[in-house]
């Protein structure tokens, strides 16, 4: 995986799971968010 700063992690996940192709890759990109601690989406 690419070193990607925490902005460009979570633009990424949001892409992956608009996308239908990159479900795996989703997967992939919210393990890493999670051992960041971020939060991919704002709280409502």
């Amino acid at each position: 995986m690419k070193i990607m700063s925490n902005e460009q992690l979570v633009v990424s996940y949001r892409d992956a799971l608009k996308s239908e192709n990159d479900k795996e890759w989703a997967k992939i990109l919210k393990t890493e968010i999670s051992k960041r601690g971020l939060r991919p989406f704002k709280n409502r």
